[in-house]
């Protein structure tokens, strides 16, 4: 495992040179603050036995800061993958919003309490409804992104799926066809290493999926993913690209998941636990509050004041979810064809 281990960069995090203000990195170290306490709170409602499933977005996190935050929110559009709960919940998706669905209440937004919890769905925030079969989503968002080039828009189409997702037909397809067109489309691949339990080295014969971007002529980018600044950076200039018709961008974060699959999945069947205990001295909350201190900007005090807001607000979300109603058994028959 030790050659799995050196797979994503392990430099510092910096980001003097970003461009973002000391109110936004503290905004973005709150939400990434967030998303991990919401995590873990599913975790523990799914050991209580209070809800039936949960997969976890845990070690993604500074992927899916760095990227909301270099997107145009409230404009852009996400074709997402169910580990982008710090990606939603950063574009406007609310705790409540989102426990409503690990609930699998009425009110749902994401589907009514249809679907299964984290397959994302938002019309206004410009999330595009998901689905169980992974890759499906990267040809939709070119489809996408080509209705808006043909429009003379200037929207910006994200795609993100786990790196065992690119052994799909769908993400090849839709990459040439992204080359070939040169859409304003950034496929974004959260390299966590492991699809289920089957490790990147028998996934494919390359040292990065972005090193196949070459192949449909298009951009290829591989950033560490547990560095929000990095993320932030190089996200930025992809999302640029794309909008002033510069053409696609496939996008590589290597990180890795702390936490097994999901929460049907025992990862000790296939992963040591030193190699997880080695890959949380990476972890991308601690980096990003350890640089935070560094730079005088988050203090203890400070830190301990949004770790009590954070709190509150995922108590409240539980509480919420808990009381609402669940769906009627006849629900599950609509919203499905036109009437």
């Amino acid at each position: 495992m030790s050659a799995e281990l050196t797979a994503a960069p392990a430099r510092e995090a910096g980001g003097e040179e970003a461009g973002l203000s000391p109110e936004t990195l503290l905004e973005m170290y709150e939400t990434m603050l967030l998303a991990r306490r919401v995590d873990e709170r599913a975790w523990v409602l799914h050991r209580q036995g209070k809800v039936a499933f949960h997969i976890s977005g845990m070690g993604h996190e500074a992927v899916h800061i760095g990227t909301a935050y270099a997107m145009r929110r409230g404009y852009d559009i996400l074709h997402p993958y169910y580990r982008d709960l710090g990606l939603c919940l950063a574009l406007g998706m609310t705790p409540r919003e989102f426990m409503l669905g690990l609930f699998g209440r009425k009110d749902d937004p994401n589907s009514g309490g249809r679907q299964m919890p984290s397959h994302w769905g938002m019309k206004r925030l410009n999330i595009i409804s998901g689905s169980s079969p992974v890759a499906t989503q990267v040809p939709q968002a070119a489809g996408i992104a080509l209705a808006e080039r043909l429009k003379g828009g200037d929207r910006v189409t994200i795609a993100s799926l786990g790196e065992g997702s690119t052994s799909e037909g769908d993400f090849h397809e839709a990459l040439n066809w992204a080359g070939v067109h040169k859409l304003p489309l950034v496929v974004l691949v959260e390299n966590n290493i492991y699809a289920i339990s089957v490790p990147m080295h028998l996934q494919m014969n390359v040292a990065n999926v972005a090193d196949r971007a070459c192949a449909y002529g298009i951009e290829g980018v591989t950033v560490d993913g547990n560095d929000v600044f990095a993320v932030y950076r190089e996200m930025k200039k992809a999302i640029e690209r794309a909008r002033s018709g510069g053409g696609a961008t496939l996008f590589e974060a290597k990180t890795y998941r702390p936490v097994p699959h999901s929460s049907d999945d025992d990862d000790r069947t296939y992963r040591s636990r030193e190699e997880v205990e080695e890959w949380k001295k990476r972890d991308p909350l601690l980096r990003f509050r350890n640089e935070l201190m560094r730079r005088g900007i988050l203090t203890e005090e400070l830190d301990q004041e949004y770790e009590a807001r954070v709190a509150a607000s995922v108590d409240d979300a539980q509480k919420y979810a808990e009381a609402a109603p669940l769906p009627a058994p006849e629900d599950a028959l609509g919203a499905v064809y036109a009437d």
